[in-house]
Formats: structure tokens, sequence, C-alpha cells
């Protein structure tokens, strides 16, 4: 396993992290996780030189926590930097920060959480925070030794990136960045800018979701498999991350065991500079056919969720962005409705409660609309 550092302390991270945002699950439903697998998923990282793992409060249904509590037993907490968030949408007074990290605290069994973000940040939660105190809060948590290191995690503009960046000596930050998300939210320039302050990087969604690994269209396919090494989609998409010096550690939200176990190989040899000009050519010409299949930005991280009148939000828009990048609208189809029955785009009201959450700023309820019409039938 390759370890890197942060620009301003001296931990070592495995620059694969564990982030339990998309643990395997029994049934649709988010907060069932398959608590065996899940376990012996997260274990076997951690046996393979995976020390960074990545959890927050509204995870599975408000489950992860619970389940990391009990996988990090029998000496397993001892041997990782553990990750938690704020949420930073349930504020609404003072107090509230206080009283969720000390509940966090009891929900992980643990006497402090190594490095603790503000989750989700974007101009109104920021503001909130703010206005509540936030920068006394950190301090505190960090005085009383509830915490150890403090950053953010962040999805809105570059401009907001680059005004909470300079508000505080944050430690690290975490953002969504993978070779198709270069200059959304805070972006390559962003990434660029929290560098150069000193403030060490974290990704996630390098995978955008695993929208780049599954049912990768023929044509696409057609340029990895012409690079001189053959490697699978979701290797090319790590290892554009890696490349990168300046990023510590890259979340993956694995699923399922194989994916633990390609990556940890992956993990072992993606050397920053490593790609080629000529690798590095075919990942802009793979950019650029795929950017011009997508219709819809969502990265499946249900921050929208649950919908009051039982739309699944990240569904439908999953159905939606694969059948044109995949090229597969009637086959998407005949599926669409046996996968969503009960849960489609024909339920959404217009009520406006999921817009004000979405990380990628989507227009929700118009491409709903979009959605709705393309599986009518």
């Amino acid at each position: 396993m390759l370890y890197r550092t942060f620009p301003n302390n001296e931990d070592k991270f495995s620059i694969l992290g564990f982030g339990c945002m998309r643990l395997p699950i029994k049934s649709k439903k988010a907060k069932d996780i398959d608590l065996g697998l899940a376990e012996a998923m997260v274990r076997k990282a951690i046996d393979n030189g995976v020390n960074y793992i990545d959890t927050a409060w509204p995870y599975h249904g408000r489950e992860s926590e619970p389940f990391l509590a009990r996988t990090l037993a029998d000496g397993y907490r001892e041997k990782v930097y553990l990750a938690t968030k704020l949420p930073s949408w349930m504020i609404k007074k003072t107090e509230d920060m206080d009283r969720i990290l000390n509940k966090q605290l009891v929900r992980l069994n643990t006497e402090y959480i190594d490095y603790y973000l503000i989750h989700s940040l974007n101009r109104k939660y920021w503001d909130n925070l703010t206005a509540l105190g936030l920068f006394d809060f950190i301090e505190r948590a960090l005085r009383d030794g509830k915490i150890k290191h403090i950053g953010f995690s962040f999805h809105d503009d570059l401009d907001v990136f680059k005004e909470i960046v300079d508000a505080y000596p944050w430690e690290f930050c975490q953002l969504q960045y993978n070779f198709l998300d270069t200059e959304q939210q805070a972006g390559l320039e962003g990434l660029t800018y929290a560098h150069e302050k000193g403030v060490g990087i974290i990704v996630m969604e390098p995978l955008r979701g695993g929208s780049l690994t599954k049912s990768v269209p023929e044509d696409i396919q057609k340029l990895w498999d012409s690079a001189l090494v053959h490697r699978t989609p979701a290797e090319w998409a790590l290892r554009w991350v890696w490349n990168d010096p300046r990023i510590t550690v890259v979340l993956s939200g694995m699923s399922a065991m194989d994916q633990v176990e390609e990556n940890l190989i992956i993990a072992n040899t993606a050397e920053s500079g490593a790609l080629t000009k000529n690798e590095l050519k075919i990942f802009e010409e793979v950019k650029s056919v795929y950017e011009s299949r997508i219709k819809n930005p969502c990265t499946a991280c249900s921050y929208c969720m649950p919908c009051p009148h039982g739309v699944d939000i990240p569904g439908a828009f999953g159905f939606y962005n694969d059948a044109y990048i995949f090229d597969d609208i009637e086959g998407k189809k005949l599926v669409y409705g046996r996968f969503l029955k009960d849960q489609g785009a024909d339920l959404c009201v217009a009520c406006g409660e999921c817009e004000p959450k979405c990380p990628q700023n989507i227009k929700i309820i118009d491409e709903l609309i979009e959605v709705k019409e393309l599986f009518a039938e």
C-alpha cells in the first residue's frame, strides 16, 4: 500500500480510503446494511494497509457510524484514522454542534475522532454555521480532545470554496474530483488553491458514483483498449486521480468484496506522475465522449433523499443517464418500471424540498419531468 501525507502534519495515510457511503445492502433500503459482508470488506481493507476510514451521520439511514463502531472493535480502531462529519444541515442553534458531536462519539464508541469534517458545505450552510459560532465550536472540540484534526467537505461553487478555505486554518478538505469533474464545484482550480494554502486534499467520487465503471460504452472501451497497458475502467479512473501528487487520500465507496480486492491491488502501484503522455491523451478523448452523452450530473449521493412523496430521485436519474450514456434507451425502459415501481418520477409533486439539498445544484423538479417523459411507457 502506498502512503502520502498532508502538507501540514506527519500522519501517513493510505492513498486508498474506505468510504462508507455505499456499503453492501441486503435490500433496496439504504440503511439495510449487509453487516457480515460489509464488516469483512472493511477489515480486509484494513488488514491490507488501508488506514483512513470515512463515514458520516446520514450514511445508510444513520446506521453507518454504529456499524463502524462494531467493525472497528477487536483492536481495529487503533489501526486507522477515523473520519466522520458534522451534518451542517441539521444545525439550527449553537448547542446542536456540541450535542451532535457528543452523540457521534457514543455512536462510534470512541473517545475521539481523528479527522472531523464540517459536512457538505455550501453558501447556505456556511453562512448559518459561522453565524452560530462554528469556529468557537471547532476550537472547543480540539481543546477538549474530542477531535484531533479539522477539515470540511464541499459542494458548491469555486468562489464559496475559496472563501471557506481562507476563513480558517483548515488542515484538510474533501472535494469531488475525477477525470470528468475538473471544472465542477471546486474543481482543479479549487484543488490547486487549497494545496497552495497548505490544506490537505481528500478526493471523493473518483468513479463518479460508479458511473465510470458500469456498462462502459463500446466506443469508450475501445479508447481504453488502445493503451499499451490493459486496465479496467475503475483502474484507469483511480490512477488518474492518484497521478496528482497533491492528492493525499482517494475515497472509494466500495460495495462488493471484488471491488475491495481490485482497489487494493491498484493502490499498491499507483505512483503519482506515472501516467504517460499517451495515456493522458486517452483520458481527454474518453472525457470528450462521455461529456457528449451525459444528461444529468447526479452522482447518487442521496443527499436529496428521502423524498416525502416517495420518488427515488437518484434511482430515476441513474436510469435516465444510463439510457443515454450507454446508448440503451429501450433497454432502460424495460427495467425502469420494474425497479422503480411506486418510486418513479411520476410521483413528483414539485414540492421543492429536494433541490436545496443537492450538492450538484441540479434543477431536480425540471429534470424529473424529463425522466417522466422519457420513461412514460
